[in-house]
């Protein structure tokens, strides 16, 4: 019996594809690179579903794989990548990794604050170099414990985030398009609106969707109401915070740094960022730790397992797709 036909965009840990290949025959981009739009469109005829990590899903893709592509199986919890749409409309599931990337998407955030904060990456060049002055005045950093985070968008990494702080004694503050009593009751929060979130918090961590609502959600303005001092962490989506106005932001002093997983225009960097010392840059490698690697494919793996079957996946962003299959 023939197995169904998966194609994986990206080069993953083999071990998250164990499960997959269970059920199907796997075929995988190895080259440490997204492919072109004319490689793609040339690799994918014929698979029965692709699993998408972070490759970018178009109109004209969805209309070449229609005929028998079943579902797009995103990779991580982010799905901006993929035009839903545009897979909507021509019949094709798909879905995402919601719960899965949680811890390991706050720990990176984490650590870039406490990076950031103690001007960790500033301090390992010094010493490395031969630096030979390690005296009460060099590379003071900023204290953690005890200051005031403001949390943007209270969602399950959010919650995760402000989890963590709690457990360094921080008042914690929050925001987003409605108070929810559940973070509050995990984290003693309170929530605010986005202009005293601005004003009062001494570190600040994105955790919002990109949408068109929240493009440049950071940007000129809001960067000038935070506190010289402020720090700005974000690991959700780079076109939230407007990169240009935080490099001159950061060039300026108007904030004092910030820690940041996610680009504009990955995997460009805005000009003069990367000669800056006040900022911790990462590669986009919120959710990079094999056990979640491996628990992303499984859950990739699960979704793929019910399109093939004719069933709604669990993780469906589009479920409107499952009355046009019916009605078909």
């Amino acid at each position: 019996m023939t197995k169904p036909k998966v194609y994986v965009t990206r080069l993953l840990p083999m071990e998250a594809l164990n499960l997959l290949k269970q059920r199907c025959d796997v075929e995988m981009n190895c080259e440490p690179r997204d492919l072109s739009k004319e490689e793609l469109l040339h690799k994918v005829k014929g698979y029965d579903a692709l699993l998408v990590a972070g490759t970018k899903i178009d109109e004209e893709i969805c209309a070449a794989i229609k005929s028998h592509c079943k579902i797009l199986a995103g990779y991580g919890v982010g799905y901006d990548n993929i035009d839903v749409e545009a897979a909507t409309k021509h019949g094709i599931y798909v879905t995402n990794n919601p719960g899965v990337v949680t811890d390991a998407t706050a720990d990176l955030a984490w650590a870039l604050l406490l990076a950031t904060a103690r001007r960790i990456v500033e301090c390992d060049r010094y010493v490395r170099a031969g630096g030979s002055d390690w005296g009460p005045t060099n590379l003071m950093g900023t204290q953690v414990s005890g200051k005031t985070i403001g949390i943007i968008g209270a969602g399950r990494i959010g919650t995760a985030m402000a989890q963590r702080a709690k457990g360094f004694n921080m008042n914690i503050i929050y925001t987003g398009s409605k108070a929810k009593p559940d973070f509050e009751k995990v984290t003693g929060g309170k929530y605010v609106d986005q202009e005293t979130l601005l004003k009062e918090a001494d570190f600040i961590s994105i955790h919002v969707p990109f949408l068109p609502s929240t493009h440049h959600l950071i940007s000129t303005n809001e960067l000038k109401l935070m506190k010289n001092s402020a720090i700005l962490v974000n690991t959700a989506r780079g076109p939230i915070v407007d990169e240009k106005a935080l490099v001159l932001a950061l060039r300026d002093r108007e904030i004092a740094g910030a820690g940041l997983d996610v680009f504009e225009r990955e995997p460009l960097l805005e000009p003069g960022l990367a000669d800056l010392d006040n900022v911790v840059l990462a590669p986009h490698v919120g959710t990079s730790t094999l056990d979640t690697r491996v628990v992303m494919g499984e859950g990739s793996a699960r979704n793929i397992f019910a399109a093939l079957d004719g069933k709604l996946p669990p993780n469906c962003v589009n479920p409107e797709v499952e009355g046009r299959i019916m009605k078909d």
